[in-house]
C-alpha cells in the first residue's frame, strides 16, 4: 500500500485517542519541574502519528500518560481520552483492564521488557489470561497464533523458547506479538527500532505497517529517527521542551516545515549521499602514508563451551588503515565489527593470520610489550555511561590515561583535562560533575576527550553516536570531523548507520558474517555497491523524505 493510501485510512477512521491540554509536572527536592506543557493531539483508527523531538522534550512522558504509567512523583492535568475513558482519572484496577485490551506498549529495549526466567509463550499467555477466563491451553494457542502473525518461524516450537534464545529483532517481534494479543485499538511504540540494524529495522517497520493495515490499529510512534518517521508516519507531532511546536502531515512536514526548530531538526539528519567525506574522490587518499593497521587473513574464533562447537567471529579479513584516514566499517550485529575494533586495541586475542597495529604483531602478543603501543590508541565506546567509573568525576575519568601512561602530577593532569574539555566543547565546570549528571551527548564528548588525552595516532570509535538524538549526533559528528582534521589521527569508525559512515569515512569496508565482502571509496560503495548484501544494506536504510522512502521501500520489499 502506498504512503498516500495509508493516510486516507487514518483520516477516515474514528478517533481512538484524544489528548487535550496535557500537563505533567514532577515533584523533586528542588521543587516542581514541568515535563509536558499543554500538549494536545489526536490519533485516528488506522493512523500512525509520530511524536518527535530531542531527549527531554517530553515525548516518552506523554506516551506513558496514555497507559497510566507515570511515576508516583508525577502529577498530570488535562485529559487523555482513550475510547471514551480519561486515563488520568481511572483507578489502578480500571487501568489494568484497559491496558492490553484498549492500548498496548512496544518498549524500546525488548531485553529488559521480557522476563528472562519465563518462556515467551508463558509471558504472552499471562497477559491474555489476565483479561478474561481463558484456559492455559487456549492462551498458549493464542500466543502461537500471534507469534505466527509477527513472522516468528516455527511458532509452535519457539513458543517454548526463553528470551535469550531469540535475536534482537526477533525479541522486538515477540514484544509486538504480546502487544497484539488482545487486538488493542492503539499501540504506543517507544523508539521500537533504535537498537536494531537497518535491515532488521526495515522488517520491524514493515511489520508495524501490516499491523496498522490488517487490524486498523492506531499507532503512536515515539522516535528521534526521522528516516523512520518518513517511512511509517501519516502525521508528525514535533515537541520541544515539553510543548508541541508543530503538527503536520508527514509529506508536508518534510517538504515545508514551518518552525525553526523543526527545520533545525531535519537539517541535522544525516542523509546518504549528502555531505559525503569521499565526494569527488577517485582513488584512495593516504595510501602513500604510513600504514598504521594491517590485517592479513585475520581470524578470530571463540571456543565452544559445554560441548558446543567453536564460533568464528572474524573469517579471513584483510584490510589496511593509513595515517590520517577515517576507515568506516559497516555491517549488522554479529558481523564482527566490534570484534575487529577490540582486537586492534588489544582487548581481544586473534586466533590466526596477521594483525599489525602501529608495527606491533598482535598474534600471540604479550601485554607488557604492547603497553607502549596502547598509549597511541584511543577508544571511544558505544555507551560512555557504562565505560566511565560512576564513582569518579569527569575530570578524574579523563585524567586516568594521563596518570597511567605519563605519570603526570595532579596539577599538570588538571591543566591537560581543561584543555581536552575545551577541545570537545564542554565547559570547565563539567569537570567536577559525575557521569550520571551529564546528558548522553555530553558524556560522549567526555568519552572523546578521554580517548584523545594521549594524542593517539589511531582512534577506534565503536558506534559512538548510535544512542544519541539527531541534533546531538550532528554536533558530536561535526566535532569529531573538526578534531580529526586538526589533529590528524587515523580512525576505525564502526557503525551500522550508513549515512553517518558516508559523512565521515573516505574508505569503507562492509562485513557480513565475519567476512569482508566489499571495500572501496565511500561514495562508490554507497552509490553503486557491487555485493548483494551491500545493496540490501543500503536499500534498507530509511531516508528522511517520504516520497523517496516510499520508492526505496518498494525496491527493498522486491529484493527480499
Amino acid at each position: 500500500m502506498s504512503h498516500q493510501g495509508t493516510k486516507e485510512i487514518g483520516a477516515a477512521g474514528a478517533t481512538v485517542l484524544d489528548i487535550k491540554d496535557l500537563e505533567v509536572t514532577f515533584t523533586t527536592d528542588a521543587g516542581e519541574i514541568p515535563a509536558v506543557r499543554g500538549v494536545s493531539f489526536e490519533v485516528a483508527a488506522g493512523e500512525v502519528v509520530a511524536v518527535v523531538g530531542e531527549s527531554g522534550s517530553g515525548k516518552s512522558v506523554t506516551a506513558r500518560t496514555i497507559l497510566g504509567l507515570l511515576a508516583e512523583t508525577a502529577t498530570a492535568r488535562g485529559a487523555v481520552v482513550l475510547k471514551g475513558n480519561n486515563m488520568l482519572t481511572l483507578s489502578p484496577r480500571e487501568l489494568r483492564a484497559v491496558r492490553g485490551e484498549d492500548v498496548s506498549m512496544v518498549f524500546q529495549e525488548p531485553s529488559t521488557a521480557l522476563n528472562p526466567v519465563y518462556t515467551v509463550g508463558w509471558q504472552i499467555a499471562e497477559g491474555i489470561r489476565a483479561h478474561g477466563k481463558v484456559s492455559k491451553k487456549e492462551a498458549k494457542a493464542k500466543a502461537i497464533e500471534v507469534l505466527a502473525k509477527v513472522g516468528i518461524p516455527e511458532p509452535e516450537k519457539r513458543v517454548n523458547y526463553y528470551p535469550h534464545q531469540f535475536s534482537g529483532g526477533q525479541k522486538q517481534r515477540v514484544i509486538i506479538a504480546a502487544a497484539l494479543a488482545l487486538n488493542p485499538s492503539l499501540i504506543v511504540a517507544d523508539e521500537p527500532t533504535t537498537a536494531l540494524d537497518v535491515t532488521v529495522q526495515a522488517e520491524i517497520l514493515e511489520l508495524l505497517r501490516e499491523v496498522r493495515n490488517d487490524f486498523n490499529t492506531g499507532i503512536v510512534l515515539i522516535t528521534h529517527n526521522m528516516g523512520v518517521v518518513a517511512d511509517l508516519a501519516d502525521r508528525v507531532v514535533v515537541m520541544y521542551q515539553g510543548e508541541v511546536v508543530e503538527t503536520a502531515p508527514s509529506n508536508v512536514l518534510f517538504t515545508n516545515p514551518r518552525e525553526e526548530y523543526t527545520k533545525a531538526l531535519l537539517a541535522a539528519v544525516p542523509h546518504l549521499g549528502r555531505n559525503s567525506a569521499s565526494e569527488g574522490m577517485g582513488v584512495r587518499s593516504g595510501q602513500d602514508k604510513e600504514v598504521l593497521v594491517e590485517a592479513t587473513d585475520l581470524n578470530i574464533t571463540y571456543p565452544g563451551r559445554m560441548g558446543a562447537p567453536s564460533f568464528t567471529a572474524v573469517d579471513g579479513v584483510s584490510l589496511q588503515i593509513c595515517a590520517g584516514e577515517v576507515y568506516g566499517l559497516v555491517g549488522e550485529s554479529g558481523s564482527g565489527k566490534t570484534t575487529i575494533g577490540r582486537a586492534i586495541a588489544g582487548l581481544n586475542r586473534i586466533s590466526s593470520g596477521s594483525l599489525k597495529v602501529l608495527g606491533h604483531e598482535m598474534l600471540g602478543f604479550k601485554e607488557r610489550s604492547f603497553k607502549k603501543v596502547r598509549k597511541d590508541i584511543g577508544f571511544v565506546f558505544q555507551d560512555p555511561a557504562a565505560s566511565f567509573n560512576p564513582q569518579l568525576s569527569i575530570a578524574e575519568c579523563v585524567a586516568e590515561p594521563l596518570l597511567v601512561h605519563k605519570a603526570l602530577d595532579a596539577r599538570a593532569a588538571r591543566i591537560r583535562v581543561d584543555e581536552l574539555l575545551e577541545a570537545v566543547q564542554l565547559p570547565k565546570a563539567f569537570a567536577q560533575r559525575f557521569p550520571h549528571e551529564l546528558s548522553g551527548g555530553q558524556r560522549q564528548r567526555a568519552s572523546l576527550a578521554r580517548a584523545l588525552a594521549l594524542d593517539p595516532k589511531l582512534l577506534v570509535a565503536d558506534e559512538p553516536t548510535s544512542a544519541l538524538d539527531v541534533s546531538v549526533q550532528a554536533k558530536v559528528l561535526e566535532l569529531f570531523k573538526e578534531l580529526q582534521t586538526e589533529l590528524g589521527f587515523a580512525t576505525l569508525f564502526i557503525s551500522h548507520d550508513l549515512a553517518v559512515v558516508d559523512m565521515l569515512s573516505t574508505w569503507v569496508g562492509v562485513l557480513y558474517r565475519g567476512k569482508l565482502v566489499e571495500e572501496g571509496i565511500g561514495n562508490q560503495i554507497m552509490g553503486s555497491p557491487a555485493h548483494p548484501y551491500t545493496k540490501r544494506l543500503i536499500a534498507s536504510l530509511p531516508v528522511p523524505d517520504p516520497v523517496e522512502q516510499a520508492v526505496r521501500r518498494e525496491a527493498f520489499l522486491k529484493a527480499l
